[in-house]
């Protein structure tokens, strides 16, 4: 299936990266397969006063120890396509951001007024791909009408005896690769799924760069653009976060919530206020929770619809773009 706007190869990257004007693009790491993962920045890095490390600064009872931003202080948004490399409609979306960001128009040649009026109020991070080595497994350049069973194997791969390895067993080995036959495109080329690698003392380059990076930036709001197969879209509620914070997710998820039902798109609200019961015994602590904890900011995981062959909610290319840029436009009227 060709669809003009829908840019998800790594070579498609690539030469987004080379005609980058506007922004400025840095190699960010490379991955376990020696692919590059590229980040564009857009708005001049500000000096926070750094003294300590978050950590630290909550330690002392005090954030600015960390950054010191004032109401002058420009937000910083980090936006993340590709942590699961299979998921290609994160990676379209800030492909098709950085388009409008350096031409003014995406590749449908929509302009998208309020976010281009609104970006020089933003310090940007956008990283269309931070697992390439996923990618590259990939076969296809798109998942829409792609049975279910099809999509599982292109996601998390097999077992060792051919049996579709499905969501949340690919979870249960750790890194998984010498455990699998084919090798999803959720996982690097060492079988790290980057959403729950050993935060505290990563194995994967990947990880250790992202969290870096969020550490140098500390972000007022880092989303990771994910897959939901056919559900709704919508936020994943994350563990492990102040409440303050979570408030916040709660707001933002609420004003998206109203923006995308005014443009016929679907959206299931899911309380990000979340505390740790008997519901939940082993609550887990991912990339999202992490990211949170190396610089204060919210940390959100949107889950988009992927329009499959398959029951549920089943979203056009074009309306699942339309379902980012919507978010984007939610993030660009953000307020410290």
């Amino acid at each position: 299936m060709s669809i003009p706007f829908w840019k998800s190869r790594l070579s498609e990257i690539e030469a987004s990266m080379r005609s980058v004007k506007r922004g400025t693009v840095r190699e960010l790491a490379a991955s376990a397969g020696g692919r590059s993962i590229y980040a564009v920045e857009y708005g001049e890095k500000e000096n926070f006063r750094r003294k300590a490390n978050y950590n630290s600064a909550c330690g002392a009872g005090n954030p600015k120890h960390y950054a010191d931003k004032t109401q002058a202080s420009k937000p910083v948004l980090l936006i993340i396509g590709g942590v699961h490399g299979g998921e290609l409609e994160g990676i379209v979306a800030v492909m098709n951001l950085i388009s409008l960001l350096e031409t003014g128009s995406d590749y449908r040649g929509k302009p998208y007024h309020e976010i281009l009026e609104n970006a020089h109020r933003f310090r940007l991070i956008l990283i269309p791909c931070m697992n390439p080595d996923g990618r590259a497994r990939l076969p296809i350049d798109c998942l829409l009408d792609v049975p279910y069973e099809q999509f599982v194997y292109y996601m998390q791969g097999t077992w060792q005896d051919g049996s579709l390895c499905a969501w949340p067993d690919c979870k249960a080995v750790h890194p998984i690769k010498e455990a699998s036959d084919f090798l999803g495109s959720y996982f690097n080329d060492d079988g790290v799924n980057l959403m729950h690698d050993n935060f505290f003392a990563p194995m994967a380059q990947e990880t250790r760069a992202l969290l870096e990076l969020a550490d140098l930036e500390a972000p007022d709001l880092a989303v990771q653009l994910h897959g939901g197969a056919n559900n709704a879209n919508h936020f994943v509620e994350i563990q492990f976060l102040p409440y303050l914070v979570m408030q916040k997710q709660q707001a933002l998820s609420q004003r998206l919530a109203a923006a995308l039902s005014q443009q016929g798109l679907p959206y299931v609200e899911r309380n990000q206020i979340v505390t740790n019961s008997s519901a939940i015994p082993y609550p887990s602590f991912n990339l999202t929770s992490a990211i949170h904890h190396v610089c204060g900011g919210m940390s959100m995981t949107f889950e988009s619809n992927m329009g499959l062959a398959a029951p549920g909610v089943k979203l056009s290319a074009e309306e699942i773009l339309d379902s980012h840029f919507v978010l984007f436009e939610e993030m660009f009227r953000m307020e410290r």
